[in-house]
């Protein structure tokens, strides 16, 4: 087990070194948040195989890391089509069959496909003829499951999911994606939190045991006894898209308190939705 966490370990660090810091999905504080809140609610057995599997950089502490799959974009080209879904237009609606697929029409390659296929592969853990990179297994996982729980991740197809589609956050010019990925975000840091992720974890993490704590069981709960069900919170991701990150936005919109204010409780949810979802697939996959 050593030799192989050793090599994982070289594999990862390389591909670390390979690029320039890029952001996209949530940003870099969106994932963080998603994989702290998941990380102490792992079960004795995952928490040691994520140990394990993490890079030795990252200390066992996945929220450092949860931004990898972003940074690697340019050197795994073939995984961007990996962080999202687009929907036909205005329809609302997510069909797994109709929508997962890339560019090219290539079936299951979107965040849902991706979700399915990294979760197989962690299956593989602990066997002796291991065919997959886990170490990276478990990031690509980490970080897209985040990804679909951002609701732009999950948009329209003409508009490349809001990314087309120019505003103004307040006196600054923006795109509607790096509103949801970023802006709310950083805003709601320096308003409420004295711009510390730290202290968004723990507001996000007191809501889940006070607020939401009637909602947990049903999020952690996949239908079918499936280990993880993307195709859930995609539906749902696009829900809100309709309902929240696209609704009474049109081109040069100028987007300050009224939205912001309404849409930051949306993000919360969406982030503790994400973190406390990652934590029960890795304790179904290491048991």
């Amino acid at each position: 087990m050593e030799c192989y966490r050793d090599r994982v370990h070289i594999l990862a660090f390389v591909s670390l070194l390979f690029v320039c810091p890029v952001v996209h999905g949530w940003g870099v504080d969106g994932h963080h948040t998603i994989c702290r809140i998941a990380q102490p609610r792992l079960s004795e057995a995952a928490a040691d195989a994520v140990k394990q599997l993490l890079p030795d950089s990252a200390d066992n502490d996945l929220g450092s890391v949860c931004s990898w799959a972003d940074r690697v974009k340019f050197h795994y080209h073939w995984s961007s089509a990996l962080h999202y879904i687009d929907t036909p237009d205005n329809l609302c609606t997510y069909l797994y069959n109709r929508d997962c697929k890339d560019e090219n029409g290539v079936k299951g390659r979107c965040v849902a496909g991706a979700i399915n296929n990294y979760t197989n592969q962690l299956f593989s853990y602990g066997n002796t003829d291991i065919q997959y990179n886990l170490t990276e297994a478990l990031l690509f996982l980490s970080h897209f499951m985040g990804d679909i729980h951002q609701p732009l991740h999950v948009g329209f197809t003409s508009d490349k999911g809001g990314n087309t589609i120019d505003v103004h956050w307040y006196t600054r010019k923006s795109v509607l994606h790096h509103v949801w990925d970023d802006n709310i975000i950083d805003t709601a840091e320096e308003r409420f939190y004295d711009s510390n992720v730290d202290e968004l974890v723990n507001a996000i993490q007191k809501n889940i045991t006070t607020e939401w704590a009637d909602r947990i069981k049903t999020w952690e709960t996949c239908s079918g006894n499936k280990t993880t069900c993307p195709d859930t919170y995609a539906s749902e991701s696009i829900r809100a898209a309709c309902d929240w990150a696209y609704k009474g936005v049109t081109e040069d919109s100028v987007l300050e308190d009224q939205y912001f204010l309404s849409r930051l409780p949306i993000v919360n949810l969406r982030l503790a939705q994400g973190g406390v979802r990652l934590a029960a697939t890795l304790n179904r996959i290491f048991g």
